[in-house]
């Protein structure tokens, strides 16, 4: 039988949207937020030639620049003032996730609630700021040695005055965006960070698609490949939606309590297992690996010479790591299978779970409290971890043995950039039902209140 919720939520229509103005107002504020992140990423960096930035980036191509740039939006192959884009906060958050997990004292400071939440959040800021000027003096620097050898005027005035612009410059951009993604978090629909992370990705969707049917036209690319593709990424996203929404739920019994009514009754609630616990950290991060010795080679250039030792073990790991090649497959698996369980062990604790449970009462039926609970939970997570992994490499791999077979570029980042699209563009429209369902139950109220001064 469908509960009151259920039969509220059926009942969503456009007209019932038309009604809930701080919706609206909250979506407006969310595209307005993402037209100006869009605007950002064609203003370049002073002291840069924008002109000559797109040959030279044109041969730096396939190494982890390809990620900052997808992620970005094209910002960094433009060299904008958002040229890093979130990426820094992003590992700067994952840095100092991993030491509260690790670290006595921050593991005690995610403890103390709320203002333990915003001490790491400060110390997140700060390693953000720390490494966007890390990588924009590396970016300056790489840009002029590079410029340099390859003759491109790409640097107007090089020199020290351009690296400490540019590094400022950086600064400020990636700042900016981490306040609108909070003023987007606070004032509109969604997580900000990850919906400026989506929109990069989405903006490069529409040249995809463009050269895809070009290909098509000019005969470079099989129609039947074409509707290959398609039917490919519909049946992927498909999946992915289902995966991410699947977990397994486990039965936590409490001891009976009294109810208003003098009656003994026991309690029971669920404990939600995510099948997908490490989201898409595991990719990033062996994908980020796997690309550093090409990156090395692309920017070494004219300094390492292929006959030497060094540049013969760079060009044999070229060769081996290119996308499509088996070697470079097996090794993208087993990165995000490792990941995948590190990550999970250091995101969910059994033992700190098992504890919460024993405090309140609560306990697993069949489970002595504990340490039998930790132990079955960490049981449990380790063999849906396996799924999860599978279904990630799935994802992940599919996309790579395609665009090596077919030459056809499926997504900038691989199956990276689906599952942060599918993701993120879940968990939006889950807000905003939230919003539409809590919309309807005040309308539901405020019926009640007027009957029952009718009465």
């Amino acid at each position: 039988m469908a509960s009151r919720a259920d039969n509220i939520a059926s009942s969503f229509s456009l007209a019932k949207f038309s009604q809930a103005t701080e919706l609206r107002k909250r979506m407006w504020f969310t595209v307005g937020a993402l037209i100006v992140f869009r605007f950002l990423s064609f203003v370049p960096l002073p002291g840069v030639n924008p002109l000559i930035l797109e040959t030279l980036y044109a041969q730096t191509q396939g190494g982890i620049l390809d990620i900052f740039n997808t992620f970005s939006g094209g910002s960094l192959q433009r060299m904008s003032l958002i040229a890093l884009g979130i990426m820094p906060y992003i590992t700067a958050s994952i840095v100092v996730q991993l030491a509260a997990s690790l670290h006595p004292a921050l593991a005690a400071l995610k403890k103390e609630g709320e203002s333990g939440r915003k001490k790491l959040n400060q110390y997140t800021r700060y390693g953000a700021v720390f490494l966007t000027a890390l990588q924009g003096w590396f970016l300056a620097v790489g840009l002029e040695s590079y410029a340099a050898q390859s003759g491109l005027q790409a640097v107007v005035a090089p020199g020290m005055l351009f690296r400490v612009g540019a590094v400022i410059s950086l600064i400020g951009g990636t700042m900016f965006l981490l306040w609108l993604g909070e003023q987007i978090t606070s004032r509109g629909i969604g997580n900000g960070v990850s919906l400026i992370i989506m929109a990069g990705i989405v903006a490069q969707m529409p040249t995809f698609v463009a050269n895809m049917f070009e290909g098509g036209r000019s005969g470079a690319i099989s129609p039947f490949v074409i509707v290959g593709l398609v039917v490919l990424i519909v049946g992927l996203i498909l999946f992915i939606c289902f995966m991410e929404r699947a977990q397994r739920r486990l039965l936590i019994q409490y001891p009976k309590r009294a109810s208003q009514r003098g009656m003994m009754q026991a309690d029971r609630s669920h404990l939600p297992l995510k099948i997908n616990t490490a989201g898409v950290i595991p990719p990033i991060f062996a994908s980020s690996l796997l690309l550093l010795p090409l990156t090395i080679t692309q920017f070494a250039g004219k300094s390492v010479s292929p006959d030497s030792t060094a540049g013969g073990i760079l060009v044999t790991l070229n060769q081996y790591l290119q996308h499509g090649q088996p070697v470079y497959m097996a090794l993208y698996a087993l990165g995000i299978i490792f990941f995948c369980f590190f990550y999970t062990a250091v995101v969910f604790n059994p033992e700190e779970t098992s504890e919460n449970l024993k405090r309140n009462g609560g306990f697993i039926p069949g489970i002595r409290p504990g340490k039998n609970t930790a132990t079955y939970l960490d049981y449990v997570l380790t063999r849906i971890t396996v799924i999860g992994a599978a279904y990630i490499t799935l994802v992940c791999v599919i996309p790579e043995y395609v665009i090596a077979q077919t030459g056809v570029k499926l997504f900038f980042a691989g199956g990276t950039s689906l599952l942060i699209v599918v993701n993120v563009t879940v968990d939006t429209i889950t807000q905003i039902q939230s919003h539409l369902l809590a919309h309807q139950y005040g309308d539901l109220i405020k019926k009640a209140k007027l009957k029952g001064r009718l009465r």
